[in-house]
This record gives C-alpha cells, structure tokens and sequence, in this order.
C-alpha cells in the first residue's frame, strides 16, 4: 500500500513538472549573471537562449529598479525580445531567487521528516497532492470558463479524503474528520456568499484582478474567485481543527468509557474552547501580517478608520477573515457533535 501511494505520488508530480517545464519553454525569459555594475548601468552574460554565452549591457534607471542594488554575481532573469524593426530589447525581468527557494524546500523538508518522521512523510505527501490537483484540476478549469466556487467545491471532494486518509491513515478517526470538514467547508462557501454580496464586494480590490481579466478568450468572474480563493484557504485550516478535536473526543473515551453523550460532549468542548481561542488569535495576526503594507498605505494617507474599512481591498480582507474564522470555528462543535456521536457509550 504505501509503495502504491509513493509510486502514485511520484507520477502526479512527474506530470506536474513535466507540463511546468513546458510551458516555462514557451515564455522568453533566461537566466544570465551580471559580470559588471556601473552607475545606472550594469553587464550581464546570459546562460541560455539565443544570446548564450554573450554579453549585454542593460540599462537600470527605469523608475521600478532605482532602488534595487545589483551586485556583481547575481543572478538574474532576464526578458529578450526584438522589436518590429528587428532591434533587440534586453531588460532585467528580477533576480533568479530558483537556488534559495530550494534550499529553504530542503530545510522545511528535513525539519519535517526529521521530527514527525513517517507521518512527517506522509504529510508532505499530501501537501504535493493538494497543490498538485489545485494546479492541475482547480485553476484549469477555471481557466476554460467553469464556475470557480463549483469547480473548488467538486474538487475538494477528492482532495479532503485523499490527502486526510494519506496523511492520517483509513480509520474511523480520518473518516470523522472528512465529514466535518465538508460540512465546516460548505457553511463557509455559504457565509462567504452571503458576505461578499451583501459588502457588494466585487473582486476587483486585488490588482491581479485586472490582469486575470487580460487573459484572452477567457471570461471569467472575479467575483466567484474570490469565493473560491475564501474556500480554498479555510480547506487547509480545518483539516488541523477537525483531526485534533475528533482526536480529542477518541482520547476522553479511552479515558473513561463511561462517559455519556452529554458529559463527553462538554469535556471535549471544554478543550475546544482553548482550541478556539487560539484559532482566533492567530487567524487574525495571519491576515494582519499579510495585508500589514496595505494598512501602512491607508493609515499614512490621514484618512479616518471608517474610511479605511469602507475601501474595498480592506473590506476584502474582513470578509475573508471574518467568514474563514467563523467557518473554521464552527467546525469545533460540528466535529465534537460528530464524534461524539460515534464514541460515546450508547
């Protein structure tokens, strides 16, 4: 069983990356290092593409790169493209960050199989599938036009048990937990729904919005994207809530098999109180920390607080906030309910 899974495993991201690899053929950017910086001017020798191997000089007193020191041996990216009138145009699209981000992938992955060993393992495995179907099932089919609330709420049909029984395994406890999370899923797609029309809350608030709709022979609604995009990041929050409190209603009743319905549903309630309050906390510093340049923006524009709020990016992220975190704490009482249901003494 757990080769199959492996072997599956391998095949979804060997197809992944395969289809990465061909599209990034398709775009005109290649890797060059700068070999010598001048004032407003810089040298760079390209690694791959058509000027392989040469040497071009690029100019960097554009407005966007005034503040961005180049230093000789970085790497960068560079975009290569000719004109109509066949002139050459070379620009540094930004530095090539591939080399960092890996070491940073290998150290997340030592850090994890290093202290959760096979379960470490099994989750990370999960984490590829799930980025695997979003990249492979969610987006394009978003792309060919399909409602993107239906086609993450199908989806999520085969991520949650694939990813919960892969990670925690085929029980009772993992089956628990997949219920809970649906249920918890689909009051979140309902209250986000609910909010985002009644904020009359458009999409348009996030600058990829006008970007997205660039895309040619492509209509999409931005609007159900940014359901989408609530219902997706509640989906990985409460596959944590739903396993640790069904977790913990199967603990109490090892404990004392005497308990009743009522008196196990309290106890593990009890517990989930604490699981909530700190569910809270760090939702809201999550989205504080992500959003902390925009606030920087808005509140050294001099505008009052009401102002603030009522701009639809920040609005934005209140629904989000707000309609996530009740969603991912409703589901405390809906798993107890659940798993009390199926552990206590009849």
């Amino acid at each position: 069983m757990k080769r199959f899974i492996l072997i599956f495993v391998f095949v979804l991201c060997s197809t992944f990356y395969v289809s990465r690899v061909s599209a990034q053929s398709k775009q005109s950017f290649y890797d060059a290092i700068i070999i010598d910086v001048k004032k407003n001017e810089v040298t760079v020798k390209f690694e791959e593409g058509p000027l392989k191997d040469k040497s071009v000089q690029v100019q960097t007193n554009s407005e966007n790169q005034k503040n961005i020191e180049y230093r000789k041996g970085d790497s960068v990216v560079m975009t290569y493209e000719k004109n109509n009138k066949g002139a050459s145009n070379v620009f540094i699209a930004d530095f090539k960050r591939k080399n960092q981000l890996l070491v940073l992938l290998l150290l997340f992955l030592v850090v994890v199989f290093g202290i959760a060993r096979f379960r470490g393992l099994l989750s990370l495995i999960g984490m590829m599938i799930s980025f695997t179907m979003i990249t492979r099932l969610i987006i394009p089919n978003i792309l060919l036009g399909n409602d993107p609330v239906i086609v993450t709420l199908l989806a999520s049909l085969f991520i949650i048990p694939i990813t919960f029984f892969i990670t925690h395994g085929v029980n009772k406890k993992t089956t628990i937990g997949i219920a809970a999370t649906f249920l918890s899923l689909v009051l979140t797609g309902i209250l986000a729904t609910l909010f985002v029309n009644f904020a009359k809350l458009t999409g348009f608030a996030a600058e990829e919005a006008v970007y997205i709709q660039n895309i040619q022979g492509v209509s999409l609604n931005i609007k159900n994207i940014l359901l989408a995009g609530i219902i997706i990041g509640a989906m990985g929050v409460l596959d944590d809530v739903t396993i640790s409190q069904t977790s913990i209603v199967q603990k109490l009743r090892e404990a004392n098999k005497d308990f009743s319905f009522k008196e196990l549903y309290k106890h593990a309630m009890d517990i989930g109180h604490d699981h909530i309050a700190s569910l809270v906390n760090t939702l809201a510093l999550v989205y504080a920390g992500a959003s902390l340049p925009l606030f920087l923006l808005f509140f050294n524009a001099n505008v009052s607080y009401s102002q603030v709020v009522n701009q639809e990016v920040v609005a934005t992220e209140i629904v989000r906030t707000l309609v996530s975190s009740i969603g991912i704490i409703a589901a405390v009482p809906i798993t107890t309910l659940i798993a009390v249901s199926f552990y206590s003494k009849r």
